[in-house]
């Protein structure tokens, strides 16, 4: 019998070069897909294909690669960045921030509102900029539901206003009262018009907060609104948080400032909704 002569195969310097090459190629442009995510917040199959040239299933296994590692969230056709949960800052800290737009945000929202509606403040810096515009130039009649304290305080003695307060449990870093009765209440209202703050925004994703409670009134007070205005500074955008609110078939306009990414803005635009620029 004949037997196996055993045969060893030996790998060219060259042929090792090139395999060493196309991996440092692969690792660069894995960091160059996070470097345009982190910009961006989202990235898709076509673009990775359309900016380094290579195919989608290439473009494909960069993502999964990439989404195995943690480094992004695989989404339909693309990628979106991981939610980072950032603790939350008290409302008092966050109203010192961006003020100068939160103020312009807040007027060009106030010129929306029309005597003897009944509208719906949420909580945030933007909505208390909101509520003190009401408090300084009353429109005629009009009711006010909330489910913040620091909103409901400053309305508290306003004149020909009428004042909602939605009850529940305390969020202490925002003032707000949410849980089951507040949601229970929120059921039996109506409103012309809902205020609605945000921490993250984005086009795809939709509208984020960082409490599931909170999350799951502000639902409640978009189905019990004839109109939605979401409230959101610039630096909302392409952030998401942990619970999802809605997403944007359900809201009319948003109302930010002119710092808004215009992808974004464009995109939003292009879905029916309304942008105000302030």
């Amino acid at each position: 019998m004949q037997g196996y002569q055993s045969q060893q195969v030996w790998v060219g310097e060259p042929l090792m070069s090139k395999l060493k090459a196309d991996r440092l190629l692969t690792e660069e442009r894995r960091r160059e897909i996070l470097s345009l995510l982190s910009d961006a917040g989202r990235i898709t199959v076509e673009e990775v294909v359309r900016r380094f040239g290579v195919s989608a299933v290439t473009a494909r296994v960069d993502l999964d690669t990439l989404a195995e590692n943690g480094a992004l969230v695989r989404s339909h056709g693309g990628a979106i960045k991981p939610v980072a949960i950032a603790p939350e800052n008290p409302l008092r800290v966050r109203q010192g921030m961006h003020k100068a737009e939160k103020v312009r945000i807040a007027e060009a929202a106030y010129r929306l509102i029309q005597p003897l509606q009944t509208i719906i403040l949420c909580t945030g810096s933007t909505s208390a900029e909101l509520a003190a515009q009401v408090a300084r130039k009353p429109p005629q009649n009009i009711n006010v539901i909330t489910y913040a304290l620091n909103i409901a305080s400053q309305l508290a003695e306003v004149p020909n206003l009428s004042l909602v307060l939605l009850g529940g449990f305390l969020r202490q870093p925002s003032t707000a009262l949410v849980g089951p009765h507040a949601e229970h209440m929120m059921q039996s209202l109506h409103a012309d018009h809902c205020f609605m703050s945000v921490v993250g925004l984005d086009a795809d994703a939709g509208l984020t907060t960082l409490d599931i409670m909170e999350a799951q009134l502000n639902q409640q007070m978009i189905a019990r609104a004839t109109q939605v205005s979401v409230l959101a500074d610039s630096t909302k955008f392409c952030q998401r948080s942990l619970s999802l609110i809605a997403d944007f078939r359900s809201i009319h306009r948003v109302i930010t400032d002119t710092g808004a990414p215009q992808a974004q803005v464009d995109k939003l635009r292009a879905a029916g909704i309304e942008i105000i620029l302030a």
